[in-house]
């Protein structure tokens, strides 16, 4: 499933994070490339370990933490340290699929990439080109959301990101692994929960039917969550 995330990040948060990673040194984006992958991409990327890297990536994650409609979507086991890129002078990423398995530089951590995720860092009227589009269940999606947005779906698709003719599309990406490894149940789950958060609005939390339906979910999670 494709979710869209909205105002992860605020106007402030974005302009700080921006103020780390553009003082930051790049580099050319392929060292976190697979072999497939290294074919097609062409971007620069922020070195992983360095001061900017930690620091702006902390704020990412300290966002997804406070985000009641990622938690619900993406069901989150382990979130990969945030990496950065961007994209200007024509610079694009060709057709792929993320990896499977994601190990981060230097360390023994490693996690399923059940899940990929972009957060926008650049508003979508000062770029051209540099759509994400992301093959989906009903055909191609073609996304391009401001700055602090953010958009969830699944590593398996098939996606790119369009060459960008003006200005600079700026980003962070990650991988996540879910409590939850089959697509197909974490959009049952993920349903469930918003149409029991939709009746709890309406009927009050403590009210029988929002009760019964939430245990139904956690019923529902007990039985799939690998965790």
């Amino acid at each position: 499933m494709l979710i869209a995330i909205p105002d992860l990040l605020s106007a402030d948060q974005v302009a700080r994070l921006r103020g780390i990673i553009d003082a930051a040194e790049w580099v050319d984006g392929n060292v976190t490339s697979g072999a497939q992958s290294a074919l097609a991409k062409n971007n620069e990327q922020l070195p992983e370990g360095g001061a900017a890297h930690v620091q702006a990536g902390a704020m990412i994650l300290d966002a997804l933490a406070q985000s009641p409609l990622f938690v619900a979507a993406a069901l989150p086991l382990k979130v990969f340290p945030p990496l950065f890129n961007r994209y200007a002078g024509g610079q694009a990423f060709g057709a792929h699929v993320d990896n499977a398995v994601r190990i981060q530089r230097g360390s023994d951590f490693r996690i399923r990439s059940d899940l990929s995720m972009t957060v926008f860092l650049e508003d979508p009227d000062a770029y051209d080109g540099g759509e994400l589009r992301i093959e989906g269940q009903f055909g191609e999606q073609s996304v391009k959301l401001p700055a602090g947005h953010a958009m969830l779906y699944p590593s398996s698709s098939l996606h790119l990101v369009t060459p960008v003719t003006r200005g600079r599309r700026v980003a962070s990406f990650f991988w996540i692994q879910s409590m939850v490894r089959d697509d197909g149940a974490r959009r049952i789950l993920f349903d469930l929960d918003q149409a029991t958060q939709r009746l709890a609005g309406e009927l009050g939390q403590g009210h029988a039917q929002v009760v019964e339906l939430t245990g139904v979910y956690h019923n529902l999670l007990r039985k799939w969550a690998d965790a």
